[in-house]
């Protein structure tokens, strides 16, 4: 048996003993006492804060909602069915985030930043807490560089800035998805970022703009947050928040971001569902007090940065869908006084086949020709007066059919002006092109081309602007220098243009 050194065992003890700190570790713990619908009242988390992560059983996450007096209400961010009465709950101690980066654009991605698009895991460096307090008034800056949509009617007549927050609302299948996914295809080249964010869509639907964006190469700078109709009305209330956080994340790279929500009307009605599960008390038509907060907080987050900041910006296009065209409803009205301007598309014009369907009268845009180049505002001025003109023109000509020259003419130029600011879908146009059609009209060249004829004089038009010396010359000056070149010689261009026409 070896000998045992007595002396050195002591000394050993002794040094862990004089070592040895006393650690505590608490841990704010609680029980679920009540589950269901994506809902869980959670007793005994004193100390949680709102927007607080808690991990619950089963791998499953919850988001704190409501505090209670002696409760919490929390979403869960999972499948419900795997939490149930009685299940230890534990505070994470963080409030909820979404990862953000480069990593992003290209992917198809929920409400939580997980990819659903099947191209595998998306390798994560960054976060951001999905509720942030907006940008301050001292850190923005004006909006003044113009967010081309390369639809003629909308950047003549409802011009959109970077940093703008512009609403785009109407009745179903009247175009107001088709108005987002065109702006977003018209940013190729321009150095802008976009975010889709579909909330409540049938998926088959996200899967169809997947398909559109891929197919003209629009994917490379574009990201889809998508909460599909399937999911629970958690996930749909969360896509937008996440979204605008991974915009804000490339905003602060001084980079530009166009962010389309479609849309908010079924966020109101995610965040109704919520709220009356919560036991919080309904108001005007069952949505609880705060629904108003619920999309300025949202929307207020866009902005353009001060040239401190980066001067990077993220623009807003909020979709709203409306019943039988009523702008005056709860959720319309909320969202229009929150945004710099509305585009209202009109069933009625949709069916008879002006597209896109825009009601000039009520679209209007609160920043104007801040965000126009000198070009478009140029050709621009008198367009809303002749198709307002036209309009009146129109209802009160159906009385009667013995008019006055001055009122034959004005009524001739009112049909070509709607004839030509129709556009088909994904036929998005360069600025340049937009001025010279538009200058064509203005200055009265298409009233001796018959009507049936100016879709085919707009191709031909836009088609030499790309062969001819001349033309190629003149749509290079307007896209250098954001101007028309000398009358003279745009007068003289189109006029030789006619004689080949």
């Amino acid at each position: 048996m070896a000998n045992i050194n007595l002396s050195e065992i002591s000394s050993l003890i002794k040094e862990q003993i004089k070592a040895y700190k006393e650690q505590i570790y608490t841990e704010n713990v609680g029980r679920v006492v009540e589950v269901g619908d994506g809902i869980a009242v959670v007793y005994g988390l004193d100390n949680a804060m709102y927007s607080e992560l808690l991990i619950f059983p089963n791998g499953v996450y919850g988001m704190v909602q409501d505090l209670r007096k002696d409760s919490v209400g929390v979403i869960l961010l999972g499948e419900s069915s795997k939490v149930k009465e009685g299940d230890i709950v534990k505070c994470s101690g963080r409030v909820l985030e979404v990862p953000v980066g480069e990593e992003f654009i290209g992917r198809v991605v929920n409400a939580l930043g997980q990819p659903i698009d099947g191209n595998g895991p998306i390798k994560i460096s960054k976060t951001r807490p999905i509720e942030m307090k907006a940008t301050g008034v001292m850190d923005r800056s004006s909006v003044n560089t113009p967010l081309q949509t390369g639809i003629k009617v909308l950047d003549a007549l409802v011009p959109i800035g970077r940093g703008q927050r512009e609403l785009i609302i109407g009745d179903r299948q009247t175009g107001k998805t088709a108005i987002a996914i065109d702006t977003i295809l018209n940013q190729a080249g321009k150095d802008v970022i976009c975010i889709y964010v579909a909330i409540g869509q049938k998926e088959s639907t996200v899967s169809n703009i997947y398909e559109t964006l891929k197919a003209y190469d629009a994917m490379k700078y574009s990201i889809i947050v998508s909460a599909s109709a399937s999911n629970p009305a958690p996930m749909l209330y969360l896509a937008p928040y996440s979204g605008v956080s991974m915009a804000e994340y490339f905003m602060y790279q001084g980079k530009d971001v166009l962010i389309v929500y479609d849309d908010l009307s079924k966020h109101a009605v995610a965040y109704r569902e919520m709220s009356l599960l919560l036991h919080r008390p309904p108001g005007r038509e069952a949505y609880p007090g705060d629904v108003f907060y619920l999309h300025s907080r949202l929307l207020e987050r866009a902005a353009k940065l001060s040239k401190e900041l980066g001067g990077g910006s993220i623009t807003a296009l909020p979709i709203i869908e409306t019943q039988a065209g009523d702008i005056s409803a709860y959720i319309p009205t909320n969202v229009i006084s929150i945004t710099d301007g509305q585009i209202f598309l009109q069933s009625d014009y949709f069916y008879k086949g002006i597209r896109p369907a825009i009601n000039a009268g009520l679209s209007v845009s609160r920043v104007g020709g801040a965000a126009q180049t000198k070009a478009i505002k140029k050709v621009s001025g008198t367009l809303r007066l002749d198709l307002a003109a036209y309009r009146e023109l129109e209802a009160f000509t159906q009385f009667g059919s013995d008019l006055d020259a001055s009122t034959k003419a004005r009524l001739d130029r009112g049909r070509r002006t709607q004839e030509i600011l129709k556009q088909g879908l994904h036929k998005t146009l360069s600025m340049e092109e937009e001025a010279v059609i538009l200058y064509c009209l203005t200055k009265g060249y298409l009233d001796t081309i018959v009507i049936e004829d100016l879709a085919r004089f707009e191709e031909q038009l836009y088609l030499d602007m790309k062969v001819s010396e001349e033309g190629k010359r003149i749509a290079a000056y307007i896209k250098e220098h954001k101007v028309l070149p000398e009358d003279e010689q745009l007068d003289q261009y189109i006029k030789e243009f006619k004689k080949k026409f």
